[in-house]
């Protein structure tokens, strides 16, 4: 499976981007989807979390009522509502397909990646 990720950019702090990740390759309808997020220097760190069928999301606290995961599995995509944003929200941002129908929020848990997309939130 190839994941691309898309939709990040430069947005002010109290903005908005929604954040789209789509496979080719063959579908991952079957399996859990996850965003991670990664900021200079730090850890790779788990944003978010939808299970195969949509029916089971978990979210890292911090982002909480502000960002919001779904997916279309007649589309092969998912997508990261982000709104609220803040500068701590800068990351480069990464798709990545459980290695079952559904996922937990360690790395471990993932087996695909794509190339992430960077997310800038200005003060």
């Amino acid at each position: 499976v190839q994941l691309q990720a898309c939709g990040g950019g430069l947005v002010q702090a109290g903005g908005s981007l929604r954040l789209s990740c789509a496979a080719s390759g063959r579908t991952f309808s079957n399996n859990a989807v996850g965003w991670f997020r990664q900021a200079p220097g730090k850890d790779r760190q788990f944003v978010a979390s939808i299970s195969w069928n949509g029916g089971s999301t978990t979210y890292t606290d911090s982002v909480k009522g502000r960002f919001t995961i779904s997916r279309d599995r007649s589309k092969n995509t998912v997508s990261l509502q982000m709104d609220s944003l803040s500068p701590e929200d800068t990351a480069v941002y990464y798709c990545t397909a459980g290695r079952t129908s559904y996922a937990g929020t360690d790395v471990a848990s993932y087996i695909y990646w794509g190339q992430g997309t960077q997310v800038t939130v200005s003060s």
